[in-house]
This record gives C-alpha cells, sequence and structure tokens, in this order.
C-alpha cells in the first residue's frame, strides 16, 4: 500500500474550496453574525458599550455578506428583514455615539477642554440612548427579526432559487470577481480623498468596512492570493477604515462645544490639538488609500 502524503496547509484549503459553495458560505458568515448578537444580546441591555459594539460589528457583517453575495441571496424576503434591521440600528448608533463621546470627553489630552461640554448632559443623553436601546433589544420585534434571519439564511426562497441554477458560479472565481470589483470601487471613490465631504467619506468608510469584513470572513475559504500578500491588503482596508472613522469620531466631538449641549454658550472652540489631529489623521487615510490601490486582489 502507498502511504497518502501527508496534506499541506494549501491542500487542506483547496479540500474546503471543493467543499463549500456560495450558498454555504453565505450561510455560515450569516448564522455566524446572527450567533454575535445572540450571545452580546444580555450584556448590551445591561449597558455594556463593548457588547453594543459587537452586536453592530455583526449587524455590519451580515449586511457586508448579503452585499458581496447579492445576485445569489437578495430576494424579496430580504428587503423585509432589511427595513427591520434598519429599525434596530438606529438606536443601536445612537447608544454607539454616546459611548464614544463619552469616551473621547475621558481621555487625558481633552482634560482641560472637556470640561467646557456639560458632563452631566453628555451622562443623561448616553442613559436615555442605552434607555431606548434596551427597549428595542426587549422587544418581541426584535426578537422575530433574530428568528425570520435564521430562517431566512437557512431556508429563504433565495435558496430554491440558487439550487435551481445551472450555472452557479465557484465560489474560487465568484470571490475573485467580486473582491476585484469591490477593491477597483474603493480605489475610485477614494481618489480624491482629501476633498470629500463628511457624507461621502462616511459611505467610504463604511464599504471599507464591508471589504474588510469579507476577506476576513472568506479568508479561510477562499485562497485569492499569497497569506503575506492578503495581509498587506487586509491591513491597508484596516487602516483606511480606522482614520476615516476616528475622523468622524473626533468631529462629531468636537462639533459638541458649538451644538444642542451648549447651547447660548457662545463657546464655539475645538478641542486642544483638533487641527493637529485632523490632519494626521486625513494623512494617515490617504497613505492606506495609497497602499490600497497599489495591491491587487489576484
Amino acid at each position: 500500500m502507498v502511504a497518502r502524503p501527508t496534506p499541506t496547509p494549501h491542500g487542506r484549503k483547496a479540500a474546503t474550496n471543493a467543499a463549500l459553495d456560495c450558498a454555504s458560505s453565505f450561510q455560515k458568515i450569516g448564522l455566524d453574525s446572527v450567533a454575535a448578537i445572540k450571545a452580546h444580546h444580555t450584556n448590551a441591555c445591561g449597558g455594556d458599550a463593548e457588547a453594543v459594539h459587537q452586536i453592530r460589528v455583526a449587524i455590519t457583517r451580515l449586511r457586508a455578506a448579503v452585499a458581496f453575495f447579492a445576485p445569489i441571496v437578495v430576494d424579496a424576503e430580504w428587503l423585509r428583514l432589511k427595513k427591520e434591521i434598519a429599525w434596530l440600528n438606529g438606536p443601536l448608533g445612537a447608544a454607539r455615539d454616546s459611548d464614544v463621546v463619552i469616551e473621547y470627553a475621558r481621555r487625558r489630552r481633552y482634560g482641560t477642554w472637556a470640561p467646557r461640554i456639560s458632563g452631566k448632559q453628555l451622562a443623561e443623553r448616553q442613559a436615555r440612548d442605552h434607555r431606548r436601546l434596551v427597549r428595542c433589544l426587549r422587544a418581541v420585534r426584535t426578537q422575530r427579526l433574530i428568528a425570520a434571519l435564521v430562517r431566512w439564511i437557512r431556508q429563504g426562497p433565495w435558496l430554491e432559487r440558487y439550487k435551481r441554477r445551472k450555472d452557479a458560479e465557484a465560489l474560487q472565481s465568484y470571490c475573485a470577481d467580486q473582491f476585484n470589483r469591490w477593491h477597483e470601487r474603493l480605489v475610485r471613490k477614494g481618489r480624491h480623498l482629501k476633498t470629500l465631504d463628511a457624507s461621502r467619506r462616511h459611505r467610504l468608510r463604511i464599504k471599507v468596512k464591508r471589504f474588510r469584513y469579507m476577506l476576513e470572513a472568506l479568508a479561510k475559504s477562499v485562497d485569492l492570493r499569497g497569506q503575506s500578500e492578503w495581509r498587506d491588503l487586509h491591513r491597508s482596508a484596516k487602516r483606511l477604515q480606522r482614520a476615516l472613522g476616528d475622523m468622524r469620531d473626533l468631529k462629531r466631538f468636537a462639533d459638541l462645544a458649538g451644538g444642542p449641549l451648549q447651547a447660548g454658550s457662545g463657546d464655539r472652540g475645538k478641542p486642544p490639538g483638533y487641527r493637529d489631529r485632523k490632519e494626521k489623521l486625513m494623512g494617515d487615510a490617504i497613505a492606506a488609500h495609497r497602499d490600497l490601490g497599489q495591491a491587487a486582489v489576484r
């Protein structure tokens, strides 16, 4: 008997590829995302800021997977579920924003400036946003949404349609094409990053985040490129997302000085080092976008 060769890591990945198709890959990502929502539900109801963040991440991963596999999975049921997710995302986003502002106000570098913003009002707004979120998380509507998501991912109308297709594309080639399209779009949308307004930068950040999450989700099942090259691509996307996110958080924090929390105060000053910090973050974002553009998916 001839001894079988020891499987190599590449061989194991190839075997995984053979066992997975687009539908099963989507189902795995989708069900993992719903499981994460369930896992953090109790702590989020208890006011845990990290749990709130992780639920938002899980929802974003699910929406990224739907966008990535849209030609296969989008159907009438998803369009209904999407509206329900948007309803839940509202209070999730408000609670997360309040948590981030509180975290900024506690930083040492803003110690002499943050007192200009009423700490009591910030705390009251944070408490109000979390109470609203808890009501939504504990609502029957949310429980029905989670159950409906599981049913749709496992056996929604999209799956029967997919099984009837005779031209279903292999997972490897489908993912390569999709990553290429998403990569080209990110490079194009961020070409004039310095002149983009806040709204367009925010939309770009969401696209970068989805690109990064799908790279992470499919890294173990799709062999798109060399491991070191993949890390470079992922690292650039993560850096770009982080820089754009920090710019958005910094601006929201700075705007509090002239916003409704300080109505009538006449103080519209910015926090110390605001301009330098903003310029540094913009430089980081431009450098990350340049590195992302220089990488190729294949």
